[in-house]
């Protein structure tokens, strides 16, 4: 267990360790055009300039938002299983980032969270923290997972990811110009017991019955026809994974 005060060092990433370190993003997270790279380098921008980046933000125009919400929200911080403090927080799902501050004051400055997956926030009870993960696509990735499920054997996660899109000029009078936008997307992914991997979960009954061993296949498939089951409902997707870990 690190000390306290060496665990501050870890907290908060300052503007220039923010820009070098946290402000990574995935080819895959960005489609449009050679525009983009103008639009990245705003979103890229350290985390102590918030009121020049609102006077000069590029994308105010764009459709969605590359947070989760657009508002702070109150959360516990944790260190491992130890309480740090409380925080107000926002996701930022384009750039995997987690934004902090000490109150939600508008003057307060906001910070980045440190990538370490000793740390978690736990809004609404739900432990969020950064970790290692395999998507649908064999594409190894490290990001934040929301905990759904912790059970003796199976864990299942959520994950919120944000796509953006450059604008497109309207090519002629018939064709309407489309303008940028971020993308938000939903994810699954399950840990088995044991195993030292998560892996996303294709929400369809035979690719789920994949990951499910032998021995309960039967019986899922009875408790997902009784209970007219719709793995798309993230409700019905939690009580198959609370069946499982009966």
């Amino acid at each position: 267990m690190k000390s306290f005060y060496s665990l501050l060092t870890l907290l908060f990433a300052v503007s220039a360790t923010y820009a070098q370190t946290f402000g990574t993003v995935n080819a895959n997270q960005v489609g449009g055009t050679s525009g983009n790279s103008a639009a990245l380098s705003y979103l890229l921008g350290d985390l102590g300039s918030e009121a020049e980046k609102r006077a000069k933000n590029p994308l105010s125009d764009a459709q969605g938002s590359p947070y989760t919400s657009n508002s702070f929200s109150p959360t516990a911080l944790y260190y491992e299983d130890e309480k740090v403090g409380t925080f107000y927080y926002r996701y930022n799902a384009l750039n995997e980032e987690i934004e902090l501050k000490k109150s939600n004051s508008e003057e307060e400055t906001i910070r980045g969270l440190a990538r370490d997956k000793e740390l978690n926030i736990r809004p609404n009870g739900k432990k969020m923290s950064f970790k290692t993960f395999v998507t649908s696509k064999k594409r190894t990735t490290n990001g934040y997972l929301t905990e759904l499920v912790q059970g003796q054997k199976y864990d299942l996660y959520k994950r919120i990811r944000v796509k953006f899109t450059d604008a497109t000029a309207a090519q002629n009078s018939f064709v309407k110009a489309i303008p940028a936008r971020f993308t938000q997307f939903t994810e699954y992914y399950v840990q088995k017991n044991g195993v030292n991997r998560i892996d996303e979960i294709v929400l369809k009954k035979g690719k789920l019955m994949k990951v499910v061993d032998s021995s309960k296949k039967d019986d899922l498939n009875k408790f997902m026809k009784e209970n007219n089951i719709n793995l798309k409902n993230e409700n019905d997707l939690i009580k198959v994974f609370d069946f499982l870990n009966k």
